[in-house]
């Protein structure tokens, strides 16, 4: 009778000790649906709008400027409204971020080679290291000369410079992602054979993925500013960008069209911060257990 009270007790304390253990994998905090999500998200940007945009209309009530020159939310958003109906708007747009995806792509892939040479040798990230973040400070501006000395006024000389200004900031986040990889991680993936390659691919990469997002955003506004920057200068005249869109409307004086233009790209911006980096970054979050499960 003893023995079986015995066991009772033991299993009783087995059982309190293993439902403390589950705890640890519990949420924070209850889980809420997703569009619930998606709106506690939603609402804080949708009321900086609003903020903006009456302050906006404030500006244009006091007579400040005409209102050829400063039009109001209303008049911009109708002629906004009526370049996405006449398929001119769209068309640039399609343009712009097949230019923004293409020199992005090419930006990921160099600034990673780079960031892998430098951290895999000590010699080339003493030599290298400095002159990278140089290159990072540099204004996209300023490359342009160069690229239309070279590429002349066509889509390479905007993609030299759209890579020229996103590769190092990725290069830079990718080497500061490493930094943080805990040297025993290292330790332990080499004991387990994992080599050259394999290192990579198995360790350094994923380890050093929640620093790099970082810099693949970073990345992203710098390639961003400089696309922007070279539809300005480089207009072909078969491929309707958004730059050229607001350069013509700079040229014209047409204030509704270049503020509507300058609101697309305002939109753009933050819509990839937010959809694709966003996402991603709470993944990676999650993923390798650095945030708050909702």
């Amino acid at each position: 009778m003893q023995t079986t009270d015995g066991s009772r007790e033991a299993k009783a304390r087995q059982e309190r000790e293993l439902a403390g253990l589950d705890a640890l994998d519990m949420p924070l905090r209850p889980r809420i649906a997703r569009a619930a999500r998606i709106w506690a998200g939603l609402w804080p940007k949708l009321a900086a709008a609003g903020i903006l945009l009456a302050i906006w209309q404030g500006i244009v009530l006091t007579g400040w400027r005409p209102s050829y020159v400063l039009p109001g939310p209303v008049e911009v958003f109708e002629r906004l409204a009526s370049d996405v109906t006449a398929r001119d708007l769209p068309l640039a747009v399609a343009i712009t971020m097949r230019r923004a995806a293409i020199g992005f792509g090419i930006a990921l892939a160099v600034g990673m080679l780079i960031g892998l040479a430098l951290v895999g040798s000590r010699t080339l990230r003493t030599a290298g290291a400095s002159l990278i973040t140089g290159l990072q400070t540099m204004p996209s501006i300023a490359w342009f000369p160069l690229a239309i000395l070279i590429f002349g006024l066509s889509e390479p000389a905007i993609l030299f410079v759209v890579v020229l200004g996103a590769a190092p900031a990725i290069a830079n986040g990718l080497i500061a992602g490493v930094d943080t990889i805990p040297r025993s991680l290292l330790r332990v993936g080499r004991v387990l054979g994992a080599r050259r390659f394999k290192k990579y691919r198995f360790v350094v990469l994923p380890a050093a993925l929640p620093g790099f997002v970082g810099g693949l955003k970073q990345g992203w506004a710098f390639a961003w500013r400089s696309l922007m920057a070279g539809e300005l200068l480089v207009i072909i005249g078969t491929q309707p960008s958004i730059g050229a869109r607001l350069q013509f409307a700079r040229e014209l004086s047409d204030a509704p069209a270049l503020l509507s233009m300058m609101l697309v790209i305002l939109a753009i911006g933050i819509g990839i911060d937010g959809l694709l980096f966003g996402t991603l970054e709470a993944f990676v979050r999650r993923r390798w257990g650095l945030g708050v499960r909702s």
